[in-house]
């Protein structure tokens, strides 16, 4: 796993500790640390020696500041040197906590989107009562069209069907009411391109969701909605946590979000993450590539649109 030692608020000290607590707890992980030599050099004397032979380092200096331009991706930095080390295959995956903005352009950039993908989604995976609800956009895309959030739908349903082994996944579109015609431009014009389009699988939509659905998850297993509405939600829930004492005592609270629509394992952590989520963060990039989750995704709405295209050619013939 690529870490950028430089992403967050509180960088390098609780990207090493998280890093630190990823490497103890999984006997299998390595990890390839993108930035400073002495931020590394903190951790790896931190480890027994075992532990150090699965450690390296890929120097790097320069940081992205958390309200930088998307183009600040474009220059020398922690967060594109990760990516670059898992184009040229010296990683499996990029976990970063810095600018959401520019390690989605860094990506999108440097592994290429998948097709038909203009906008890539973060995908966070909440507790719901009823079992995981996938929900995106949680921040990939703060501005999300109608057409976008189509696509969005059917990203989140093969991911859910991949990553979480869920059957048929139920997809809803989040809104301020469950009826028909409710919500903003953008969901009226959503709600008949969703109900026209052919999910991947078996998924199935469901209709309107409310935010309570979102926890849940008697209604949907996968809630779409734009990246602004998905991250203030998100950022709610984990509040309504802290205020109940934490998350739930079996787990599962979204500590990180899996970058959907780009061709590679890449995991966003928060900007203010503690070191726990920066070591959820890495155990979730390292579940994903065992599950080769990114290129099952990625063969099933490859095939999904194949059968799409004969089934049109069928039609007109």
């Amino acid at each position: 796993m690529a870490v950028d030692l430089l992403g967050g608020d509180d960088a390098p000290d609780v990207v090493v500790d998280g890093a630190l607590r990823a490497v103890r707890a999984d006997p299998d992980l390595h990890l390839l640390l993108v930035g400073p030599t002495k931020a590394a050099g903190v951790l790896v004397s931190a480890l027994d020696p075992a532990q150090r032979a699965r450690v390296t380092l890929r120097p790097a200096r320069t940081a992205v500041d958390m309200a930088a331009d998307l183009t600040t991706a474009r220059a020398d930095t922690t967060v594109r040197a990760a990516v670059a080390a898992v184009r040229t295959g010296q990683a499996d995956a990029v976990v970063s906590a810095g600018s959401t903005g520019a390690t989605v352009a860094a990506a999108a950039l440097g592994l290429g989107r998948w097709p038909d993908t203009r906008r890539p989604a973060l995908a966070a995976t909440l507790p719901g009562t009823s079992g995981p609800v996938v929900l995106l956009d949680v921040g990939g895309s703060m501005e999300s069209g109608p057409t976008t959030l189509t696509r969005h739908a059917v990203l989140g349903a093969a991911y859910a069907a991949i990553s979480h082994d869920l059957v048929a996944p139920r997809v809803g579109l989040l809104s301020v009411g469950t009826e028909p015609g409710k919500g903003d431009r953008s969901r009226r014009l959503a709600e008949p391109l969703l109900s026209a389009v052919e999910l991947p699988a078996d998924a199935r939509y469901v209709g309107l969701v409310e935010g309570y659905d979102v926890c849940l998850g008697t209604r949907a297993d996968v809630v779409v909605t734009d990246g602004f509405t998905g991250n203030v939600l998100l950022k709610a829930i984990e509040g309504a946590y802290a205020m109940a004492g934490g998350p739930p005592p079996d787990g599962g609270a979204p500590r990180a979000a899996a970058l959907l629509g780009v061709a590679g394992t890449v995991v966003v952590c928060h900007g203010a993450a503690r070191p726990a989520d920066i070591a959820s963060g890495i155990a979730l990039a390292a579940h994903l590539w065992r599950r080769a989750a990114t290129d099952r995704v990625a063969a099933l709405l490859a095939a999904d649109r194949i059968d799409r295209t004969t089934d049109t050619e069928v039609r007109t013939s």
